[in-house]
């Protein structure tokens, strides 16, 4: 079985969000020529930065399968509106 590349990871990771590119990068304030280069295979994100965006849609969408409603935004946490 041949192994995915990062670009193919990557890709399948946004669309598992239902989100489009430029959503994405909204979402999580990733500039939208990164992804792009990242998509495209011109560049790769550091491992850890994948491991963080996996596990944080994850994490998303077990909560909401158990009903938990939230969604921390950066915006929330450097306001201080998530005290």
């Amino acid at each position: 079985m041949e192994e995915k590349t990062f670009q193919d990871r990557m890709r399948e990771l946004r669309e598992s969000t239902g989100l489009n590119r430029k959503e994405f990068c909204e979402q999580f304030d990733i500039p939208y020529r990164t992804v792009t280069e990242w998509e495209l295979g011109h560049r790769n994100a550091p491992p850890y930065v994948f491991r963080f965006l996996e596990y944080y849609i994850r994490m998303q969408e077990l909560m909401k399968e158990k009903g938990v409603v939230g969604n921390i935004r950066r915006e929330e946490i450097t306001n201080g509106e998530n005290e």
